[in-house]
């Protein structure tokens, strides 16, 4: 690491130092005093004294990378899923018993105090906090690299679960100041939607475009900073938010029509109002469509302002500069670049075209057809015109290219098209318009070659490859979980921060009776404070002394949590059945969010809310399970949940799962994984060993020869007694009296469709999850193998995948 400089601070001691600027910030910025300042202005002192301390490394990182003309990877996201940057940064400064020693005095505790700062609205699922990883990995290895994004002023949603129902709120985690942010108003583009294109000759009679007649709207830059791991580099993360171009209209005003004087400034500034506005209606999707060329397009110009400060010519671009498209959202920056390149810097086609191809790369995050985002001609066309022209030629080489590879193909040539039946196929042109591609896990890349792209792969074999997913240690084990970091800490010394692989050390330790003793000690604490939480959150008393079984995602039905509830009623009719049943207790926790319009996940959601409130109130369930469902699923929450959770539900359909980083979060905080061979489920399942993960399922290859050859989920149903009798006990309207029928429409869809295959693997889960309850009923053993876990997973950290992108696309 970069020589790391101690925080010792301008006043002697760094926690006097701290204490000290926070009461001037008090004073000087809130222009208040101790006695008058609230919880809430004390958080905001404390987090700009803490990014002072950032900005004297974040300007010398800046000035560094400019000095040594250093190369620059720019990562384009929709999402940024950071998590609070209060705890994260004083564990990137080494200040964190200097920020709570500071605070005591002051009448304060830092761990009540970091609750008072909002999760950034940044971000949804697992494409976000990857994201939010790979920065924090690329600003401990010291690369330069920069995070491009929009500034929503809302998340997606702050969920609440009201009569066991999904209902939605604003997230409105702007709503006080950001202490973490500088506004950089000198950093403001214009970005165009609309209009027309002209065609003209230039003086060498060349061929050129404009586009004209257009609506504007100002992208104006939101930098936060991105601090390493103890080696004074930080990063930075810069968002776009949309200004108008005027404030107001001074005529509409003057007649006193007020409304329509700010009605322009009100709909521009929607661009960056929410994450991910439903796009179930035309006026939703277009509102898409400008949010993902609204921040690709101020994205390249930035990119190109500080290129061309160094250097005339385009020479060099891809030599400097490495786009990374975190999915297809930021694809359209495919032909903005072209656009940019030969409209506004005078470049021919092929020169534009060759820069542009060797500067993209594009990770690809799904396997489900529909995921591969499209748009019609019409709405693209209406909105980008002059981008649709040069997709349109960029789609005329490559059906000429594939046409010379496959000249008696023609369905082939068409599968590979970017413009099809009507629609802008987004993937096609990020692949067309990349020199690499990647998937996220071994088995998702195969799928990629094999099916998904495979005429792609046949055209250019070399460009696809395989980068397995990682997560930041830093953030999900020393920060969310001390008491298990300072074990291993004390036990093999701290380098597991930087090199996860060193966690390997722990092996031996595994067959250490004293060891395994702590270990256990450490988990039952991490237990009992998430029983805190879910009473505090739910209402639900859970036993932190059974098995805390966990399944917390976006709610999807290829993530099958609905096959999670099949399994708990079939238990709770064994318990009612039986009620001396001898199981082991367990508490089975749910939490994540269901897209607003997709009734199918809400429903799901609303059958485990019932299930819940069944058999917490049912004498013959209660003791021996729990069931609870934790509303508005965030990073702060699940920094709760995965240090007191036993076992990881990874259960997805085989196939369908790109990779997942929740099941790697999991194994690292020492919970066990019950789940099929999908996503980065088999890496881990190798890495483990077979003894250490309880894998049940069909695998993908199995999956897809059984839709093959015509699944028929009703004859599954009528041959297996206990999954007929969970689903006839849920058709009967048990769980919903109030309601019945309720749930008639999830159990006729899994009889007579199941694309996701619940009914193949029900009764091979039903086994597994027999064997975790023999497992558990050997703690020794049990505890063994969460040591294992953690041990082996050193090959899962964001700091590795960070540096295969920098060795094998970026080039650095």
């Amino acid at each position: 690491m970069r020589g790391y400089t101690p925080n010792i601070g301008r006043r002697g001691g760094l926690a006097e130092s701290l204490k000290h600027d926070i009461t001037d910030h008090i004073t000087y910025t809130l222009a208040l005093d101790r006695g008058t300042a609230s919880e809430r202005d004390f958080y905001m002192s404390t987090a700009w004294s803490i990014r002072d301390r950032l900005a004297e490394r974040w300007a010398a990182t800046q000035q560094r990378y400019k000095e040594r003309d250093s190369k620059r990877v720019y990562y384009l996201s929709l999402e940024f899923l950071m998590g609070r940057a209060l705890g994260n940064a004083l564990i990137n400064l080494d200040m964190t018993e200097a920020a709570g020693e500071a605070l005591g005095p002051l009448g304060f505790d830092l761990e009540k105090l970091e609750e008072k700062e909002p999760d950034a609205g940044l971000g949804n699922g697992g494409l976000g906090r990857l994201a939010a990883c790979y920065l924090d990995s690329m600003a401990t290895l010291e690369i330069p690299g920069y995070g491009y994004g929009i500034r929503y002023e809302q998340g997606i949603f702050r969920q609440k679960i009201v009569n066991g129902r999904q209902v939605e709120a604003p997230d409105n985690w702007l709503h006080d100041d950001n202490p973490w942010e500088i506004a950089r108003p000198e950093r403001t583009y214009p970005v165009k939607f609309y209009g027309r294109v002209e065609s003209t000759h230039d003086a060498d009679g060349q061929l050129r475009f404009r586009w004209v007649d257009t609506q504007d709207v100002l992208a104006m830059a939101y930098d936060t900073p991105i601090p390493g791991y103890r080696n004074n580099t930080v990063n930075t993360l810069r968002l776009w938010a949309a200004k108008a171009t005027e404030a107001f209209d001074l005529e509409d005003f003057m007649r006193g029509d007020y409304l329509a004087a700010v009605a322009a400034k009100s709909q521009t500034e929607t661009i960056s109002k929410v994450l991910y506005p439903p796009d179930d209606t035309g006026s939703g999707k277009e509102l898409r469509l400008k949010q993902q060329f609204f921040f690709v397009s101020a994205t390249l110009r930035d990119i190109i302002r500080r290129y061309r400060k160094e250097r005339r010519t385009f020479a060099d671009f891809p030599e400097k500069v490495q786009i990374q498209l975190n999915d297809t959202h930021p694809s359209v920056a495919i032909p903005e670049l072209m656009r940019l390149l030969m409209d506004e810097e005078g470049l021919g086609w092929n020169e534009a075209w060759s820069i542009t191809r060797q500067t993209f790369a594009y990770t690809n995050h799904t396997v489900l057809p529909e995921a591969l985002e499209t748009w019609s001609l019409e709405l693209f066309g209406r909105l980008l015109p002059r981008h649709l022209q040069i997709i349109g030629e960029i789609d005329r080489r490559l059906r000429e290219r594939a046409a010379e590879a496959f000249p008696d193909d023609p369905a082939r040539v068409e599968r590979m098209a970017i413009l099809s039946d009507g629609q802008v196929r987004m993937a096609s042109l990020a692949i067309a318009g990349s020199h690499t591609v990647n998937g996220v896990a071994e088995l998702h890349s195969q799928i990629l070659r094999d099916q998904l792209f495979r005429d792609f792969v046949v055209l250019w074999p070399d460009r696809f490859i395989n980068i397995t997913n990682g997560i930041t240690q830093r953030r999900w084990m020393l920060k969310s979980n001390p008491a298990l970091s300072q074990l291993i800490t004390h036990t093999i010394g701290d380098e597991w921060i930087t090199d996860l692989p060193r966690l390997s050390e722990l092996e031996k330790r595994a067959d250490d009776e004293d060891f395994r003793t702590i270990w256990r000690t450490v988990k039952e604490l991490n237990k009992k404070e998430l029983a805190k939480v879910v009473e505090e959150l739910v209402g639900v008393r859970i036993n932190p002394m059974g098995i805390v079984d966990v399944q917390v995602k976006r709610i999807h039905e290829y993530k099958r949590q609905l096959l999670n509830a099949l399994r708990l009623v079939d238990l709770y009719l064994r318990l009612r059945d039986d009620p001396g049943l001898d199981v082991v207790p367990r508490a089975v926790l749910f939490s994540g969010k269901a897209a607003p319009t997709y009734w199918v996940a809400k429903q799901v959601i609303k059958l485990i809310s019932n299930i819940g409130n069944l058999v917490n109130n049912d004498p013959a369930s209660r003791e021996k399970l729990q069931v609870a469902f934790l509303p508005d699923y965030n990073v702060s929450l699940a920094e709760k949940i995965f240090p007191g959770s036993d076992l990881s539900e990874q259960i997805s359909t085989a196939g369908f799962e790109a990779s997942g980083t929740g099941n790697m979060k999991f194994a690292l905080n020492g919970a066990l994984t019950i789940g099929t061979l999908d996503g980065a489920n088999v890496e881990i399942a190798e890495a483990v060993g077979p003894g250490n993960i309880f894998i049940f399922g069909l695998t993908a290859e199995e999956v897809a020869e059984r839709k093959e050859t015509g699944y028929d989920p009703h004859r599954i149903y009528e041959t297996s007694e206990r999954l007929r009798r969970t689903l006839d006990f849920i058709r009967s309207g048990a769980l919903s009296p109030e309601e019945p029928g309720l749930f008639n429409s999830l159990v006729e869809g899994l009889i007579y469709h199941d694309r996701f295959m619940l009914l193949a693997d029900f009764d091979a889960y039903i086994a597994a999850q027999a064997e975790v309850d023999a497992a558990y009923r050997n703690p020794d053993e049990w505890t063994r193998k969460a040591i294992l876990n953690v041990a082996r997973c050193g090959y899962f950290s964001s700091d590795r995948a960070v540096k295969e992108y920098a060795d094998k696309v970026w080039k650095l």
